[in-house]
């Protein structure tokens, strides 16, 4: 399993949250009529390849008929033997790299336009099983766990795995480079993607709920079965269905990878209550940020930058472009922005020079950015970022998705679509106006003058758009700021001397009196020049 990791755990309202698995928390029962009963442990093919189930009639309407029944019955937990649990609990992250998988075995191996499948292995943090099908002209099989195809080097062997066993996910490899992969999905509902510069960063998931509730725990859906029906010209389309306590679901990902520039998902889902969920959220991205140059003054570590993202763009219904910094909080914090038909919204990796991460391990300059393009009506709602507090990189702290934050009660049914974009460029569309490249706080004041004992000083960069054809002598080109709660004082901007940016920076004094939102940008005349920066002001002790 490359580029994949098993890390340590922080805590989400109540809920344990791991870095790239969350363990144990909700389970599906088999699709009657779509797939078949459960099976015993299957004969390895003759030929070497995985054993393969009888063909069964698929179609995605099949799965959507399916959730909308099961979720008027009663959750059923998935059962996990004592045998396997313990087998499992002794798969951590160091045994987990002793299991490979022989990439022989995989799905569509040597499949002209087809990127090879490989499952994965079960571990302590995959306990519930998923079941994998391919389809082929409208019929499905089931590829049938089969232990042999793991090279066991460590502890635990093949003969080690009970009858209950399973595939922990997959992986889609490079069709021309079977030891890269590109595309894996392993543990609740998520998935991600190494995207265009081979480096797995953030994740995406298939939903969220009740996710930011101080009064109710984070519940995560699960995908239970999986179909896999490949495109012939090096694309997948992958169904999955959802369960858990709350709703069912029904989901289709239409992933297209044309050249190593561009990888993109088609996303349709409908989901389906089974209890009221208070929040639901669509399209969920989840994230680590620990510092960056904005609080670079808090870190411990050695290294000038820690982050899989640095920043959430939003692209409103208006057509404002805003841009949050992301922040790693004293205390867990939920920021949302209100809008009507987003045109999307995105965790994003602006910051791509690796002299400002200096870690040749892991690449941070490398992971991908990720944009949610909405499709058809979002109607009104919110974008919101959940921010976490967290002492390292190995906790996933940050997680943005859009909700209407409206109960959704029993018994109903929500649809939506949208394409994903896996991309290296922190902007997504034809972005005419200056955006923001840095965002640096410091003590208010000026040098060589007595500080003042509180307030923060914010410096801010933008490039892009018709910046650069401005000069600061010129005078037309000046700040806009605004604060609740809080006064401004020595704003200015320049155009930083030898280079095509500017840079906005002025001192904040909050005046005790509750939140302070801040919102920058420049502009000439009445027109903006750069996108909205926005971003919700705490102390820092120097």
């Amino acid at each position: 399993m490359s580029k994949h990791d098993f890390k340590g755990e922080s805590r989400l309202m109540g809920v344990k949250m791991g870095r790239r698995n969350f363990i144990g928390l909700v389970g599906a029962a088999a699709a009657a009529g779509l797939v078949p009963g459960a099976l015993p442990r299957a004969l390895a093919a003759e030929d070497g390849t995985l054993p393969m189930g009888e063909k069964k009639p698929f179609s995605f309407e099949g799965v959507i008929g399916w959730a909308r029944e099961q979720a008027k019955q009663p959750f059923q937990a998935p059962q996990v033997s004592d045998a396997l649990k313990n087998v499992l609990s002794r798969i951590d992250y160091d045994a987990y790299q002793q299991i490979k998988f022989d990439t022989e075995k995989s799905l569509w191996w040597n499949t002209d336009g087809v990127p090879p499948v490989a499952p994965f292995h079960q571990n302590r943090g995959t306990m519930e099983k998923v079941r994998i099908y391919t389809v082929t002209d409208g019929q499905a099989q089931e590829v049938q766990y089969d232990p042999s195809a793991f090279d066991y080097k460590g502890d635990i062997k093949a003969a080690d795995m009970p009858d209950d066993a399973g595939w922990g996910g997959f992986r889609l490899l490079y069709d021309q480079d079977h030891s890269r992969d590109w595309l894996a999905f392993m543990g609740a509902s998520y998935f991600r993607s190494a995207g265009p510069l081979d480096q797995y960063g953030l994740s995406a998931r298939a939903v969220s709920v009740n996710t930011a509730l101080h009064d109710t725990p984070e519940e995560f859906p699960r995908f239970t079965e999986f179909w896999l029906e490949p495109t012939h010209d090096g694309g997948m389309h992958i169904y999955a269905l959802l369960d858990s306590p709350s709703l069912t679901g029904a989901v289709q990902i239409q992933c297209q990878k044309p050249n190593d520039q561009d990888i993109t998902m088609d996303v349709t889902v409908r989901f389906f209550t089974r209890l009221a969920v208070r929040r639901l959220g669509v399209a969920p991205l989840t994230s680590m940020f620990w510092f960056s140059e904005t609080n670079r003054d808090e870190a411990v570590d050695w290294r000038p930058e820690i982050h899989d993202n640095d920043g959430l763009a939003i692209w409103t219904g208006s057509g404002e472009r805003l841009w949050r910094p992301l922040d790693n909080p004293k205390q867990t914090r939920t920021s949302s922005f209100v809008d009507q038909a987003p045109k999307g919204f995105g965790l994003m990796q602006r910051d791509r020079s690796f002299a400002n991460y200096e870690d040749d391990g892991v690449f941070y300059d490398r992971r991908p950015s990720l944009w949610i393009e909405p499709k058809g009506d979002w109607q009104k709602g919110m974008v919101q970022l959940l921010e976490i507090p967290t002492d390292d990189e190995i906790h996933d702290n940050i997680v943005a998705y859009w909700t209407t934050d409206e109960e959704v009660p029993a018994g109903e049914e929500r649809a939506f679509q949208y394409r994903m974009h896996w991309m290296v460029d922190g902007l997504y569309g034809d972005v005419k106006v200056g955006h923001a490249i840095a965002t640096r706080t410091g003590r208010a004041g000026v040098p060589g003058q007595k500080r003042p004992d509180k307030g923060l000083k914010y410096a801010i960069d933008f490039a892009g758009g018709a910046l650069a054809n401005y000069t600061t002598e010129q005078k037309a080109v000046v700040p806009d700021v605004t604060a609740s709660n809080a006064a401004i004082q020595n704003a200015y901007c320049l155009r930083v001397v030898g280079q095509d940016y500017w840079r906005l920076v002025f001192d904040i004094f909050p005046d005790g009196n509750g939140p302070v939102n801040l919102r920058a940008a420049l502009k000439t005349g009445d027109r903006l020049l750069t996108e909205s920066w926005v971003f919700e002001h705490r102390e820092h002790n120097f």
